[in-house]
């Protein structure tokens, strides 16, 4: 096996197990509250701001059939992007173990300080890194590129 798989394969199974452990504190009782952020328990049965909650059972296998066209795509056509898609993948995966464990997504970050946000847990920062990492890579991609064209052009 290639070791970059590797890679991306140990990245996946690593953040699957931090984000479940840190899910079971607070499934178990942990609380914590300080001026801006508190640890407050909620079972999201959407998906960001609770939407599509009326799909219910469906939602779980619909998430499952999106993840497994991620790591297809990636294996087939998106090498560049294996990293940042471990993230992606680690972290939804978690997500949709709560789903089958808890009945909805296990969430407990509470942002209050200046603004009340959403609630949301460890994968969610972990899915949104992984967005941004594959942005910067198309940034960069589409930077050289132009730079390529811009060079040819003198």
């Amino acid at each position: 096996m290639d070791r970059s798989y590797l890679s991306a394969i140990l990245i996946a199974i690593g953040i699957i197990i931090i984000d479940q452990n840190i899910k079971y504190l607070f499934v178990s009782g942990y609380r914590f509250e300080s001026e801006c952020i508190s640890g407050v328990l909620t079972y999201n049965k959407g998906v960001a701001f609770s939407m599509f909650a009326f799909l219910e059972e469906w939602l779980k296998w619909i998430q499952i059939a999106v993840l497994s066209g991620v790591v297809y795509y990636t294996l087939k056509h998106g090498r560049e992007y294996l990293l940042p898609v471990a993230f992606i993948i680690g972290a939804g995966a978690s997500n949709i173990l709560d789903r089958f464990t808890y009945g909805g997504v296990v969430d407990y970050v509470y942002w209050h300080c200046w603004f009340d946000f959403a609630i949301f847990n460890f994968a969610d920062v972990v899915i949104d890194f992984g967005v941004v990492w594959i942005i910067y890579i198309l940034y960069k991609s589409e930077k050289a590129e132009k730079e390529t064209k811009d060079s040819k052009k003198l």
